[in-house]
């Protein structure tokens, strides 16, 4: 067929009528789809549908000839592929390829932050899996909706995950996105943590109001005040710096900010390092928090994957984002918080370090006012063979996280890490501080 240089502007359907013209035919089978059809009687003994497939994948692959119902400037990288048997591919336009695509719908909270950390999740599955379509589903959750309460006082877990779980169990989305730290030890059951993500800078930051440019905590005047919503920060910054007040501020990264940055309430407030980063915020920290000041939050800095625990395709999936050493890191903190029944109602800080297939964990507790404190630190080692990565023990939980690929050895070593650590704060009195500070944050 001569179409060469030809100025023929028709849609596909049409020509796969107009080339159906020339085709003498007769009854037998093709010899490419296998059916009893209407045959061309050229040698290849292919039916018309698959010759006029294969003719159209020529014109258009072809630099010097017409593009027959295409721009050659955008030609389609699915045409050249084989068509099925009377497939409509020939009427398909570009945009149906994504239509084509596998779609993983990924549940978010609506805030800015959780939006932009769920964006960077999605980008780096899709890089991995470029065949699969993600949805992003926001939504609100109980903590981002009551805000004239401290989160410590709201006597409620799950403050940020709650309704994500409903959805992941009803089915309305395949796998959620969290800030670790937001997460319980203990999940409901039917769900895991299927990826611990590489982990940003887990240390809190200091954000001054504009007049205090230049300040840091311990060069602010007396009775400045600092907004902080973590019994954690203030428990331990009342003891390190107690010329200052600590008061709460409640509300996502960008009411916060407003809140310093419009009125004169705050000197400076206290934030996660990890956040200010990914908010493009960089340039507003002026002090971070070294461990000798402030020890973190337990899975700061981390965002995890949940997904429900019996989905193997998506637990598979999700897993390629797995950090092996954020991962143990987070196991050892869980279960040192675990251990103690810690939460956002007391304050537990940890601080981890990875150094020479040695996993440090640090881990104290703390009365509100910061007066009464354990602190201890302890080690274990996570460097074992590469041979124990996979077995059959793959799918065990250790604190609510499953870890594929990585060794099953090292995943013990690093929760009785923080178990063990916890069990010895305990035996120090760990229980009366936590039990005192509990009782007077609940009458306050």
């Amino acid at each position: 067929m001569l179409v060469d240089h030809l100025s023929w502007n028709i849609e596909p359907v049409l020509f796969k009528f107009a080339a159906k013209t020339f085709l003498a035919s007769f009854i037998s089978k093709c010899s490419a789809c296998s059916c009893t059809t209407s045959l061309s009687i050229l040698p290849h003994r292919k039916c018309s549908f698959c010759v006029v497939s294969q003719v159209y994948s020529m014109l258009y692959s072809h630099s010097s000839w017409v593009y027959i119902g295409k721009s050659p400037a955008s030609p389609d990288p699915t045409l050249g592929a084989p068509l099925a048997h009377r497939s409509s591919a020939l009427n398909t336009p570009k945009e149906g390829a994504e239509e084509n695509k596998h779609v993983i719908r990924v549940g978010t909270r609506k805030s800015q932050l959780a939006r932009i950390q769920t964006d960077s999740v999605v980008e780096m599955l899709s890089k991995r899996f470029p065949s699969t379509h993600f949805d992003i589903v926001a939504m609100s959750t109980t903590g981002d909706k009551i805000l004239d309460t401290a989160l410590s006082k709201i006597g409620e877990k799950s403050l940020f995950t709650k309704e994500l779980e409903n959805a992941l169990e009803r089915n309305e989305v395949d796998l959620v996105v969290h800030s670790l730290k937001d997460l319980p030890t203990s999940l409901p059951p039917g769900f895991t943590i299927g990826a611990v993500c590489k982990r940003e800078n887990p240390y809190d930051a200091v954000v001054f109001h504009p007049k205090r440019y230049g300040n840091t905590l311990s060069t602010l005047p007396e009775k400045s005040v600092i907004g902080t919503s973590s019994l954690r920060r203030a428990a331990q910054l009342k003891k390190k710096f107690p010329h200052l007040e600590f008061k709460d501020i409640r509300g996502n990264l960008n009411t916060r900010m407003k809140k310093l940055d419009e009125k004169e309430d705050f000197s400076a407030i206290i934030l996660a390092a990890a956040g200010l980063r990914r908010m493009g915020w960089e340039n507003r920290i002026g002090q971070i928090l070294t461990s000798d000041e402030c020890l973190y939050a337990v899975g700061q800095g981390a965002l995890a994957i949940e997904v429900r625990a019996k989905d193997q395709d998506i637990l598979s999936m999700v897993s390629a984002l797995q950090d092996p050493e954020t991962v143990l890191r987070c196991i050892a903190e869980r279960a040192f918080m675990k251990r103690l029944e810690g939460g956002c109602s007391v304050p537990v800080a940890v601080n981890t370090v990875v150094k020479d297939s040695q996993l440090y964990l640090t881990g104290a507790v703390y009365s509100l006012d910061g007066s009464d404190s354990l602190k201890e630190t302890m080690q274990s080692c996570i460097n074992f063979p590469q041979q124990e990565v996979e077995g059959p023990n793959d799918d065990v939980q250790h604190v609510g996280i499953t870890a594929l690929g990585v060794s099953h050895q090292a995943l013990e070593s690093a929760e009785c890490l923080g178990t063990g650590l916890a069990d010895l704060l305990l035996s120090k009195g760990a229980k009366e501080i936590l039990t005192v500070a509990r009782q007077l944050n609940d009458s306050r």
